[in-house]
């Protein structure tokens, strides 16, 4: 079988983006398996900036068929203006081959709101959500309350589910938050614009993967967000509403547990994440500001701040084993450029005991202090280095010690937003 899948290690942000579009040359297939529009993927082609929030990360390449899978939530307004993005930036022709699950779930007008009031409702104990509506999107899709891109390209079923969910929502909105009800006619409007937006892309994705898999097509699954936000796996509450886990892309996708040449990890040289939630090895104060302004530490969907810290090692490993990954990209290396001493944290200490397995009482890690390894830094720009043993010495042994403690080969290192910014040391087998 030749499928890729592509993970992120941490909390997400790691640059899998980038890493999807550069490994798009020898890939025919793309496929989004999860999540929706809370994911911000960046691309830099021809010095030309593309953020892709639904859309696979490899629609910029010639000839190959991208896909929004099953397992997505996919607010049509957001499709429709990431649509018109690429074509204002005249690249139109590469929407051709373009296509839509009938079984992912959307996200409705009354999604949005119902996020933002449940996150004020938690008050101190917010979750950091996006406010795009994904967390409840899914939360329906469980409950049964889902509406299904399939239902709305049905003329007769999709007002009278519309009408259904409607009146329990207004009921939630107008008891439990005194909030005004929506009004059926306007959401019934907005959304049967937004069926002509997407019924030119509607398939039956799923069989269509399987096919392309038979014929020998080499088929990339994109995870969004990062394993530390799985739903299972994650910082749970802190966490999004899906599986960014491979075992979620292959669901996702909808394909059974076939034979996959390599699970990628994509894991950034520092470790960030967005919104609430335990971060062991945060740095506070000036050095977290310093990682954050050097890297561009805002988020891709909502321009909020990352929280920035040293490379957690403890979380690699743990993503390594969730994901069964077979190989580490490491990004943003070139950000470490400059300074005195760059760490990885290889384990958590408490009191005298040292862990080094990721625990699932998260309450915990307030406690734990991470163990450090410390490595000289470098001052070389990294950004123009496109051959391994070309990097500067410290910079070397700082990505064969993550080789070494991870047990996982480091295939390739990016130093740079640009696609050719890329150092290969061993390329993906299909």
């Amino acid at each position: 079988m030749a499928i890729w899948v592509v993970v992120g290690t941490h909390w997400g942000d790691e640059g899998k983006g980038k890493v999807v579009d550069y490994l798009g040359a020898s890939s025919d297939v793309f496929v989004r398996a999860q999540g929706g529009s809370n994911a911000g993927h960046t691309v830099v082609v021809g010095g030309e900036k593309y953020i892709f929030h639904l859309i696979p990360s490899g629609i910029l390449h010639t000839g190959t068929i991208n896909i929004l899978g099953d397992g997505m939530v996919i607010d049509p307004r957001s499709f429709h203006e990431e649509t018109e993005m690429i074509r204002l930036k005249g690249r139109g022709g590469f929407l051709r081959d373009l296509y839509v699950s009938g079984r992912a779930h959307l996200v409705m007008p009354y999604h949005r709101v119902l996020d933002r009031l449940q996150e004020e409702f938690r008050g101190s104990a917010c979750i950091g959500t996006t406010g795009r509506g994904i967390g409840p999107a899914y939360e329906d899709k469980v409950s049964r309350w889902g509406i299904r891109v399939a239902d709305l390209m049905n003329e007769a079923v999709f007002p009278e589910k519309l009408r259904l969910v409607l009146d329990y929502k207004n009921r939630l909105l107008t008891s439990l938050f005194g909030q005004d009800p929506f009004s059926f006619k306007a959401i019934l409007d907005e959304c049967l614009q937004y069926r002509e937006v997407l019924a030119p892309f509607v398939r039956e994705t799923s069989a269509m993967i399987c096919d392309l898999v038979k014929r020998g097509k080499k088929v990339l699954v994109e995870g969004a967000q990062g394993t530390m936000l799985d739903l299972d796996h994650g910082t749970y509450p802190f966490v999004t509403s899906s599986h960014p886990v491979s075992s979620g892309a292959l669901l996702g996708a909808g394909l059974g547990p076939v034979g996959v040449s390599e699970v990628i990890g994509i894991c950034k040289a520092y470790t960030t994440r967005v919104g609430a939630g335990p971060f062991p090895t945060e740095l506070g104060g000036e050095p977290g500001t310093l990682l954050r302004e050097r890297g561009g530490e805002y988020g891709a969907t909502t321009g909020r701040p990352r929280r920035c810290g040293w490379l957690d090692g403890v979380v690699l490993n743990y993503a390594i084993r969730v994901n069964g990954i077979s190989s580490l990209v490491i990004t943003k290396l070139d950000v470490l450029g400059g300074l005195r001493t760059v760490k990885v944290c290889t384990a958590y200490r408490i009191g005298q005991e040292l862990l080094n397995i990721f625990p699932s009482d998260v309450s915990l890690l307030s406690a734990y202090e991470p163990v450090y390894t410390e490595f000289s830094g470098w001052e070389e720009d990294l950004s123009s280095v496109r051959r391994f043993s070309d990097l500067p010495v410290n910079a070397r042994r700082y990505v064969e010690f993550i080789e070494e403690y991870s047990g996982i080969p480091v295939g390739i290192v990016s130093v740079g937003p640009e696609r050719e910014a890329t150092i290969i040391r061993r390329q993906p087998a299909w």
